[in-house]
């Protein structure tokens, strides 16, 4: 099967679509308000891409992101992508950022400081706001220095990246205390 195809398939936060190659998965779009959405997004990333049923290796993939979406730990490294396209430094960050467990994050910074002196926590910024394979290579996992969570460029924006943590069962940040955000006339005295 030659060219670009794609499928929809549902999870627990929505429709979400994949897109494959005789090379490997080349795209996942996380869901958009409704599946037609999605496939419309996906559509324009990818238009020669042809709606067809998955093969086994696509069907696999599928899966494991079903799970995870569903709070299971799965790792996706199996998932073979095509990578065709894309600069050798993208390439060198995905692959950094796929060998972070579910559940844990790491910071831009982190990200940047194990690739070399002459990247910086932007350069891994830029490169997370342009993954097209989201969930397989976990940009959501990538979150600012101190724990704040960052931005997401998937629709819904932090929102989506808040719960796929969550899902994810991810301690991001430190959870403020009981009165911290009482002002300071207000707060209980300690004894």
């Amino acid at each position: 099967m030659s060219g670009q195809h794609f499928a929809l398939f549902d999870t627990a936060i929505g429709a979400c679509a994949i897109a494959w190659s005789e090379h490997g998965v080349c795209g996942v779009q996380l869901p958009e308000h409704q599946a037609e959405a999605t496939r419309n997004r996906l559509h324009r990333r990818l238009p020669r891409a042809v709606e067809t049923p998955p093969d086994g290796a696509v069907q696999r993939a599928i899966e494991g992101i079903v799970a995870l979406l569903r709070g299971e730990a799965r790792d996706l490294s199996f998932v073979t992508l095509d990578m065709a396209g894309i600069p050798p430094l993208r390439q060198s960050i995905y692959a950094v950022l796929r060998g972070i467990p579910p559940g844990s994050t790491r910071s831009y910074g982190e990200i940047a400081a194990r690739l070399g002196a002459e990247l910086t926590a932007r350069d891994v910024g830029d490169a997370m706001g342009k993954n097209p394979f989201p969930i397989i290579v976990p940009c959501h996992r990538v979150v600012e220095s101190g724990g704040r969570i960052g931005g997401f460029s998937a629709n819904g924006g932090v929102a989506t990246k808040l719960r796929l943590l969550n899902i994810e069962r991810a301690e991001v940040g430190t959870p403020p205390a009981l009165f911290n955000d009482l002002p300071l006339a207000v707060r209980p005295r300690r004894r």
